[in-house]
């Protein structure tokens, strides 16, 4: 997992694994930056160590007013709950508006943080996630959302 934060320190991007890398961070970051850098990575640590289940370092996501509506609303969903794309997209007054949902929920630039991958279909089943299905289930079991998946072996 790689972040990015701008010059004031903000993260702007989480690139999850099977992402592309960002542009080389400039030679000498500020130290505001520095600063932004170690706190989302020391809140990351926290959520993945179990110790947070709420992210409070400061972030932008770039993006449309409309998918920045919605990143609002995920930010909305509880640690350990889901909410559907057609949900959000009644919420948000949008008749038929669930692909637009799911649209701007793949658009996110900052998972895990911005909780898309508490967004699941209607009917219960998993659908898209930028860092791979596998990756959703395994955050949503780690949250509890969804029940662990016994191993076959």
């Amino acid at each position: 997992m790689q972040l990015a934060v701008d010059d004031d320190g903000v993260l702007v991007e989480i690139l999850l694994p099977n992402r592309t890398p960002p542009k080389p961070p400039p030679a000498q970051p500020s130290t505001a930056a520095s600063r932004g850098m170690r706190d989302a990575r020391r809140q990351l640590e926290e959520y993945f160590s179990g110790k947070r289940r709420i992210f409070n370092v400061p972030f932008r996501p770039s993006g449309s007013p409309f998918e920045r509506q919605v990143w609002t609303r995920l930010v909305a969903v509880p640690y350990g709950v889901t909410t559907s794309y057609g949900a959000i997209a009644a919420e948000l007054g949008l008749v038929n508006g669930a692909r637009a949902v799911g649209r701007a929920n793949g658009a996110n630039p900052i998972p895990i943080v911005i909780p898309c991958h508490r967004v699941i279909g209607s009917d219960g089943r998993l659908t898209g996630y930028g860092g791979g299905l596998p990756l959703k289930r395994a955050l949503l079991e780690f949250e509890g959302a969804i029940r662990v998946e016994p191993s076959l072996f």
